[in-house]
């Protein structure tokens, strides 16, 4: 027996309750644990010491014992084991994780995993809604086995090694733990004759063919699930489901922000100076918008009602429109004749015909005011 105090060995105080000492004990035994620190012989007896603290403190008479006359009450009471009160539930939180489930009996047959398809859509498919038909590849039951794994006619058997329990007792160093049957890996029954089409599996890959339905307003990131279309389960357990994860395609034209639509519109700078009406495209269809005298680049026109509706339900979104105003190039030399008659007649009334210009400019010379106080 170790002459340490226990308390100190478990680093709690005198008082500590039950739940204390198991979450001591817990994060001493996996920080010392032999198969953690393999030929390490002082964290073997660490471990060795935090057991037999934790099997004296958590038993309560024992505990009563060690408080009134220390080691000696407990001297011939303490001495190693793995029976005591408290210490069979710890070590099966504990070496369950490590081991595979100690003390939990027999391995719970898995639902199938779940699979996820990524489905690439246009905007207009997206927005719109449609019917899309994949293949995707999966495992399924063994139609000839019905996904027992054991060929027609026969049956798993008990598995020998764990007598049905899916879990077996080994010896670890000076301990023993509880952990899954290697012999059937915690299912509990083994096949001696084996299924021809599925080798024993249970379950077959194969590549099937499904619609999605696509609902109206889906955007990136959304994703449709298909109950049951995942993975088939072992030995006939329920099937995972298959989830379709939604990418929006980028778009030549429109931007998506949530139920809105943005679009570029890009006009000559006699339209942006004069005024008037021009087609834009929407996801409806054609749309004439009206372009006021004197119109800036990057001014927005929102017009209502033609963007998306939301695939959760809400108002339908805008389509927003973004004016850009564009640099005539390639001019010929009557064409620069013009502009440049044209630049001599606005003067220096730049406040009257550029309020943006006139704007920057008086931002600038206050800049550099600033830079010279």
């Amino acid at each position: 027996m170790s002459k340490r105090d226990f308390y100190e060995i478990l680093e709690v105080d005198r008082t500590a309750s039950d739940p204390e000492l198991k979450k001591a004990f817990r994060r001493l035994a996996m920080k010392y644990h032999p198969d953690r620190n393999p030929d390490d012989h002082e964290a073997e007896v660490l471990f060795k010491e935090a057991k037999e603290a934790f099997d004296v403190l958590s038993n309560q008479n024992k505990r009563a014992a060690y408080d009134q006359f220390g080691h000696a009450g407990v001297d011939q009471s303490a001495g190693g084991g793995f029976s005591g009160g408290g210490f069979g539930d710890a070590f099966s939180d504990i070496f369950g994780d490590i081991f595979g489930g100690g003390g939990q009996g027999r391995s719970r047959v898995r639902k199938g995993a779940d699979l996820q398809y990524n489905l690439e859509l246009g905007l207009e498919d997206a927005v719109a809604g449609t019917t899309v038909k994949i293949r995707v590849p999966t495992l399924k039951h063994c139609t000839s086995c019905s996904g027992s794994g054991a060929k027609p006619g026969t049956s798993a058997e008990s598995c020998a090694t764990c007598a049905g329990h899916g879990q077996v007792r080994m010896q670890q160093g000076f301990f023993s733990v509880q952990q899954t049957c290697p012999n059937c890996r915690g299912s509990g029954t083994t096949i001696s004759d084996p299924c021809s089409s599925c080798h024993g599996a249970g379950r077959i890959k194969e590549h099937k063919s499904l619609s999605v339905e696509v609902p109206a307003g889906v955007d990136n990131g959304d994703r449709i699930r298909l109950t049951g279309e995942g993975e088939a389960g072992e030995a006939s357990a329920p099937s995972g489901d298959l989830f379709v994860q939604i990418h929006v395609k980028p778009h030549p034209i429109f931007e998506r922000d949530n139920a809105d639509l943005f679009c570029e519109v890009p006009i000559s700078i006699v339209t942006a100076a004069l005024g008037g009406e021009m087609e834009v495209p929407s996801l409806g269809g054609r749309l004439n918008l009206k372009i006021p005298a004197g119109t800036q680049t990057h001014k927005l026109f929102r017009m209502r009602g033609k963007g998306v509706k939301p695939v959760r339900g809400g108002a339908v979104g805008d389509l927003i429109c973004r004016i850009v105003i564009e640099t005539p190039v390639k001019l010929n030399a009557e064409q620069k004749e013009l502009l440049e008659q044209f630049g001599n007649s606005m003067g220096k009334a730049v406040k009257k015909h550029s309020p943006n210009e006139k704007s920057w400019v008086d931002g600038m010379k206050q800049f550099f005011e600033d830079m010279k106080s």
